[in-house]
């Protein structure tokens, strides 16, 4: 329980202004005020993290980064099809990222590093995937069927990051226990086939 919510707590802050922007759209608020509220909500966060002197990770930085050059744009241009765009825009910027190695390391516990590390880092390509296939489903909704994008965008890309977020947490878990068992006699070895 206390792996899931160390993992739970960069999950939901790191995409929250763009959380928060697409709930409002969903609910009807203009693209102004949604553009505003994501903003002031990306800005907090990373403010929390900056006053608790805390390290502000890569993604957290990309997220106040692409609110901060997208609200500016939306609110010059007044183009929906800008905003429409924009999580396109932020899911390939994201997913690049998360080819890195090691970009999920902060989301466990350091002393489970040495046990899970290299598991979490083909996790990471998986969530690099997903990233660049919800980029690619952001703009076929965005385009050709306009009507739908707020409800896609407020329910899909969010259920898919928790679908996979369990998987993970799920596979991660059984993993570092077959290796805690595997490793009580002696020295911790990762599993090859794994």
């Amino acid at each position: 329980m206390k792996t899931l919510l160390y993992a739970l707590g960069p999950m939901l802050s790191d995409p929250v202004g763009i959380m928060v922007f697409a709930v409002l759209l969903v609910a009807g608020a203009g693209i102004v005020p949604a553009t505003i509220a994501g903003t002031a909500v990306a800005i907090a966060v990373v403010g929390y993290e900056l006053a608790r002197g805390k390290k502000v990770a890569a993604l957290q930085w990309i997220s106040l980064a692409s609110v901060l050059l997208t609200a500016a744009a939306t609110l010059f241009t007044g183009d929906p099809r800008f905003v429409m765009a924009k999580p396109t825009i932020v899911y390939l910027i994201v997913g690049s990222v998360m080819l890195r190695r090691g970009w999920l390391n902060r989301y466990i516990l350091p002393e489970q590093l040495a046990l899970v590390g290299d598991v979490m880092d083909r996790f990471g390509m998986i969530w690099a995937a997903l990233m660049f296939i919800s980029a690619g489903l952001n703009l076929v909704v965005a385009i050709f069927f306009t009507g739908w994008w707020p409800l896609f965008i407020g329910i899909v890309p969010l259920a898919s990051k928790f679908g996979l977020f369990a998987v993970h947490i799920a596979v991660v878990h059984f993993i570092g226990q077959a290796r805690l068992r595997r490793g009580a006699g002696g020295e911790l070895q990762p599993l090859a086939a794994e």
